[in-house]
């Protein structure tokens, strides 16, 4: 059966990774529904464009505008396997702890929790004060995963773009798929490389 994703992006900076996140999905054939936060349309064409949104619209099976509160992912009766939100930005982030479903992300990520799906968010922001940890926790107890995008720098990968699918791929691993070849996995520690032994 084909998985049903639902991939949301904030405003925060790192909108390669909302991008990178649906290239996965699709070269694994999972079913994407896409929404886009008011911010994040600054943020994509700063960093992807003015043609960014649309690079990204196209790689998702449907698209829902941000205040679309009457699309299907709104409700819990739309069956998903998992959402996926990123980047997350603390607004959204807190948006998301404090359940005020005030956007159609917002309420995706409140019902993908009340349904008790897997929500993973990558969140982006540096450095933390107290009230960015508490919606953390928040979210954590609630059943959500964060996963803030940190780079996997045992992989040894060679640029940014590297490190970006690297993330994209654990991201999509901790919603319950498996992203392929996209997600190199550790595989031990080889004594010979080390100076071990």
């Amino acid at each position: 059966m084909t998985a049903r994703v639902v991939v949301g992006v904030s405003g925060a900076s790192g909108a390669c990774l909302g991008q990178a996140v649906l290239e996965i999905l699709r070269a694994i054939g999972a079913q994407t529904h896409l929404v886009i936060s008011a911010g994040a349309e600054r943020t994509i064409a700063h960093e992807l464009g003015p043609d960014g949104r649309r690079s990204i619209e196209v790689l998702a099976t449907m698209s829902h505008r941000s205040d679309d509160l009457g699309a299907p992912i709104a409700s819990g009766s739309f069956a998903v396997d998992a959402m996926i939100v990123a980047p997350c930005s603390m607004r959204t982030l807190s948006s998301i702890a404090h359940g005020t479903g005030d956007s159609l992300l917002a309420r995706a990520a409140d019902v993908t929790l009340k349904e008790r799906r897997r929500l993973v968010l990558l969140a982006r922001e540096a450095p933390l004060h107290l009230g960015h940890l508490e919606a953390m926790v928040a979210v954590t107890r609630m059943g959500a995963i964060v996963s803030p995008p940190v780079p996997t720098f045992y992989a040894r990968m060679t640029g940014l773009d590297d490190m970006v699918r690297q993330i994209a791929a654990r991201a999509v691993a901790s919603a319950g798929l498996d992203p392929g070849p996209h997600l190199q996995r550790w595989a031990g520690m080889d004594a010979t490389t080390t100076g071990a032994g």
